[in-house]
């Protein structure tokens, strides 16, 4: 049995305030609470940071300090790449292995936009790494949500092609869910069995919910996967 956590948009900036809110003491709440959880790893599902300065980076890494597990990241369509890379480098990630599952990231970004898109090469990687995958289990992590929210949210800026995604995940029976962030709230749908799991904002919400919040995994050797959306007051 394995556990991480996911947290997402935290939208870290050079100035505390960010979208009316203080994004830096909101992630610092957040900070605290995980510590006192058991995790194998903490995964920060894009956009980092709000304007992907290299101070935000800088400022992201400072108040993540007191975590000792291991940090994975992916990017978000507010985050840089080149200035990701620069701080966070060693935290990309193609695949986390834990235990009997992967977690393996497909890239949705596309460079100046804020609707995601998985590319031809994207998806022909994630299929090569799915048939070559020894674990027993898969998760899929990716910025952008797949599925229509049902919300608020406008669905304009989620993926614009996830009919080609789940071309590719329809291959796969390992495949248990598929997690992202972008549209800050939480929100669990069901497709044909497979679970889509959106993990809240560190910084804001974009529903009614007031709190800020992350999502906390427990992986189990039979394929069985639990979590919780933590929540804390802002």
């Amino acid at each position: 049995m394995k556990h991480f956590i996911q947290i997402s948009d935290c939208h870290i900036d050079d100035n505390a305030q960010t979208m009316e809110v203080d994004s830096h003491i909101n992630l610092a709440k957040v900070v605290d609470k995980i510590v006192t959880l058991q995790s194998d790893a903490l995964l920060i599902s894009g956009d980092l940071t709000h304007n992907g300065t290299p101070h935000s980076y800088k400022k992201l890494k400072e108040i993540l300090t007191s975590i000792e597990t291991d940090i994975f990241v992916i990017a978000g369509n507010h985050d840089d790449s080149n200035n990701l890379a620069s701080e966070f480098g060693a935290c990309l990630f193609d695949c986390i292995t834990l235990g009997a599952w992967d977690i393996i990231n497909i890239d949705s970004v596309q460079l100046g936009k804020t609707s995601g898109f998985v590319t031809k090469n994207a998806l022909t990687t994630l299929d090569k790494q799915l048939q070559h995958s020894n674990a027993k289990y898969n998760l899929i992590v990716l910025h952008h949500p797949i599925v229509p929210m049902n919300s608020a949210w406008d669905d304009a800026l989620s993926l614009e092609n996830p009919q080609d995604l789940f071309a590719v995940l329809d291959k796969h029976p390992k495949i248990q869910a598929v997690l992202f962030g972008h549209a800050h709230e939480s929100a669990e749908f069901d497709k044909n069995g497979l679970k889509i799991i959106a993990c809240p904002s560190t910084a804001t919400q974009f529903n009614d919910e007031r709190r800020i919040g992350f999502n906390y995994y427990t992986l189990f050797d039979d394929g069985r996967l639990d979590y919780e959306t933590q929540w804390i007051n802002s």
